[in-house]
């Protein structure tokens, strides 16, 4: 990318000097260097393209002397800027005794790390700290990757935040905390957060998101996976989004695990489930292997630790090529001498034929903590689009959970429902066909689903407005349509639960 080239891990600021990181946040306020304020400035092409990556565009639209532009320019850009004109704009002696900035040659000054804006999910202005060169294009924004390197915010990142069940809670658990994204999140809703993370680095830098974005501070642990927990301590939310590369070694903390296969994954989830309280939940991203002669979703059942309900969803799949290209230019490789390109190369497919994996699966794992006796686990590929932030629809499917857990065919049929709001029904046949050959009812919120229902489940779903109970909705259909009501009533609470359970209805209770 453009800017300063930086062949080593800068000195980080002090993370000790609060006061500094609140000025400092006051003048970037004033400054109008935001998320809002940097759409303005650059324009939605340019801003598009800093998330590929590509600096010109920003570049060419931050030639001028506004305070923003010297901040983009400084900040997200890596370019040296006049002493004289950052003192117009920041603290500057205070930035440079702290660290925030260094002295480069002649009368400029320079950043010793990226801070990118950040929208939070009610408007609030944040800011993500991360090493030189990996603020800009997230994970794809440095050209090459050293050991210990701190990220800033991917697409990952704003996958997980936008998943995770936002309600008030005691404790929270930020595991593998990276720049602090994710304790940021759920500072806002609980009491108590801890960080951890295998790297020192991290953890110094999350500290300075945190403190430059306005939130509490956390309390930074550091050591792998659950060790730095106690073992009489719990949470009532745990999220993670782990090292979950399946690689051979673990060149890269911040994305290789270093243990074989996808056994990070499955040690982190199975290891979760003691450290939630009752009702709480545990959500994480991961990489899973698709092995020759098993099933990829038994696979991940057997992941679910006891007492645990889970909702596990497959968003994509890649053949094992496909994962190793992507991950060699994810960390610089590709741009590297050829032979040592094929030499990684071959060792990654070399990894993967001894452990008969041909693809590899990515997506989301919600645990909920339950004293059901049966607990629920659904395990589902589903590569559609969905609308983000999902939180509320993860805690409505465990909320459905349980729902049907109470009540047997019986009290189905007992229930009143309501269709959720935005849900229509599409009808599929040949032009001029007296009847459709199927319906299909299509969410227009939340996973977006689609579902197949006979003309029976149509009608049914179609006058559930919570008044009529789905006994009595079924005993007039079965007048309409001259059909036994005692058949009906027999056949047709399968369908119900399907409906609910995928969220077309819900119960009014």
């Amino acid at each position: 990318m453009g800017g300063v080239s930086h062949t080593s891990l800068s000195p980080l600021p002090s993370s000790d000097r609060s006061d500094i990181a609140a000025r400092l946040r006051r003048a970037l306020l004033d400054a109008s260097f935001t998320a809002d304020g940097l759409l303005d400035l650059l324009g939605a092409p340019a801003y598009a393209a800093l998330a590929r990556s590509e600096t010109v565009p920003a570049l060419r639209a931050t030639r001028g002397d506004t305070p923003l532009e010297t901040l983009v320019r400084l900040f997200l850009l890596q370019q040296p800027v006049p002493h004289e004109r950052v003192a117009d704009v920041l603290p500057v002696e205070d930035a440079l005794e702290s660290g925030w900035l260094t002295r480069t040659g002649g009368d400029e000054v320079a950043a010793s790390v990226d801070i990118r804006p950040y929208g939070g999910p009610d408007g609030e202005d944040w800011f993500i700290v991360s090493d030189l060169g990996c603020a800009v294009g997230g994970a794809g924004g440095i050209g090459s990757r050293e050991e210990g390197v701190v990220l800033g915010v991917g697409g990952a990142s704003t996958t997980l935040a936008g998943i995770t069940v936002r309600e008030p809670v005691g404790s929270a658990l930020d595991l593998g905390t990276g720049s602090g994204i994710q304790a940021l999140h759920v500072a806002q809703h609980a009491t108590r957060v801890t960080a951890t993370d295998l790297n020192p680095r991290a953890l110094e830098i999350a500290a300075l998101t945190l403190a430059l974005s306005g939130a509490p501070a956390a309390d930074l642990r550091q050591g792998s996976l659950f060790e730095p927990v106690r073992a009489d301590e719990t949470y009532d939310l745990i999220v993670s989004n782990p090292p979950f590369v399946i690689s051979p070694g673990a060149r890269l903390t911040y994305r290789d695990g270093g243990m074989g296969g996808d056994d990070l994954c499955r040690t982190l989830v199975q290891e979760a489930g003691d450290r939630l309280n009752e009702g709480g939940y545990a959500q994480f991203l991961a990489n899973w292997q698709h092995v020759e002669g098993e099933d990829w979703q038994d696979r991940l059942r057997s992941w679910v630790p006891r007492g645990c309900d889970a909702w596990i969803v497959q968003r994509e799949v890649q053949d094992v090529t496909q994962y190793a290209e992507l991950w060699l230019r994810d960390s610089g490789d590709h741009r590297a001498d050829p032979a040592d390109y094929q030499a990684r190369y071959d060792a990654w497919l070399d990894e993967f034929e001894a452990r008969k994996v041909k693809a590899v699966g990515f997506g989301w794992i919600t645990l909920r903590r339950t004293a059901a006796a049966e607990p629920s686990i659904t395990v589902e590929e589903w590569p559609h689009s969905v609308e983000q932030p999902l939180g509320d629809a993860v805690r409505e499917h465990f909320d459905r959970v349980d729902y049907l857990r109470r009540h047997d065919d019986a009290g189905l049929l007992a229930g009143h429902f309501r269709l959720v709001a935005e849900v229509v029904q599409e009808q599929v046949g040949l032009p001029g066909a007296e009847d459709p050959e199927h319906v299909v009812l299509r969410q227009h919120r939340g996973m977006r689903r689609a579902t197949k229902v006979d003309t029976v489940g149509a009608g049914f779903a179609g006058v559930c407005d919570g008044t009529l109970s789905a006994g009595r909705i079924l005993d007039a259909i079965a007048q309409l349509v001259g059909e036994d009501p005692v058949m009906l009533r027999d056949r047709t609470p399968a369908q119900i639960r399907l409906l609910v359970e995928q969220g077309f209805l819900e119960p009014v209770e």
